[in-house]
């Protein structure tokens, strides 16, 4: 797959599909449109390629919104070479770029620049100055650039659109089976292992810590998580809290794993945590001790997990 920074794509990459969107978890909706784009590039010949931005443009508008992402830059261009992708532009939104007008971007940037064959869009998809752009106006230049919308239908479940938004919310409120069956997968988070406090070690779960950044917050509590470092392709079970450790009068949000039968030092290290199972909600206890039980009935619960 090709990657790009900018809209100065191969000769080779023109008369495209493009998919635009910014495809947070690639989840089950947006697997059934790469699939119908697939059949596209089957039946005219052509390659695939991906518009989308970073940072996502909600966060980019909204400095207060922190932790909202269900994945990555990296996990995002993981899972496109996954689906085979021909080409990938992440384009750096920035209040620059945020100003553009919307015909500047269908002729200018669309027209000229990508010259697809194919753009599908969600219906409501919106760009350019102020969100001044939708779905009707670039229909309106389609003869003129020389392209055609393809807009699907979203994927629905029990009458519900699978969306990035309800896979966020069934993380919010501990219903993480639900968010992993939307997402076709387990829900992960990338993360560098830092050095904290060892109140873990010091109790007699060492755990390797990480700080989960944009991340969309799931429910504070305990999981069953399975581990690995990455470029290795060996994973390890373990347990996970997430939240702000109660107990120790935790102020920031941090997700600390314990892996089972392993030993070694994992300092600076950069590990992808998938969640398994969501076991209990995180609490205060009492004192030390009453932690201590509590996580060692959490590990028997993680260990006949599967």
């Amino acid at each position: 797959m090709k990657l790009y920074n900018n809209f100065d794509i191969a000769k080779y990459y023109k008369n495209s599909i493009i998919l635009i969107g910014n495809f947070d978890g690639l989840h089950l909706g947006h697997q059934k449109l790469f699939k119908l784009a697939k059949r596209y590039k089957k039946k005219y010949s052509s390659k695939i390629g991906v518009l989308t931005f970073e940072p996502m443009p909600k966060m980019f508008f909204n400095s207060k919104l922190k932790n909202f992402r269900l994945s990555n830059v990296d996990q995002k261009i993981e899972n496109f070479i996954k689906l085979n992708v021909d080409f990938l532009i992440i384009k750096k939104f920035n209040r620059k770029f945020s100003k553009t007008k919307s015909i500047s971007f269908i002729k200018k940037i669309l027209g000229k620049k990508l010259n697809p064959k194919f753009i599908f869009v969600s219906n409501n998809f919106r760009f350019g100055n102020k969100r001044e752009g939708d779905v009707k106006e670039l229909i309106k230049y389609e003869k003129l650039c020389k392209y055609k919308i393809v807009k699907p239908q979203p994927l629905s479940i029990k009458k519900k659109i699978i969306s990035s938004t309800l896979i966020r919310k069934y993380l919010q409120i501990g219903k993480l089976s639900n968010a992993n069956k939307l997402l076709k997968r387990n829900w992960s988070i990338n993360g560098k292992i830092q050095k904290g406090r060892q109140l873990g070690k010091k109790i007699g779960f060492p755990t390797a810590n990480i700080d989960i950044k944009d991340y969309v917050l799931a429910k504070p509590g305990v999981y069953v998580v399975k581990a690995k470092i990455m470029k290795n392709s060996n994973y390890i079970k373990g347990i996970a809290n997430l939240g702000y450790r109660p107990t120790f009068n935790g102020k920031k949000i941090l997700l600390e794993v314990h892996l089972f039968n392993f030993s070694g030092n994992l300092y600076n290290k950069y590990l992808r945590v998938e969640f398994l199972k969501f076991i209990r909600s995180e609490k205060k206890f009492k004192n030390v001790d009453q932690l201590k039980k509590q996580i060692s009935i959490d590990l028997l619960i993680a260990n006949k997990t599967k």
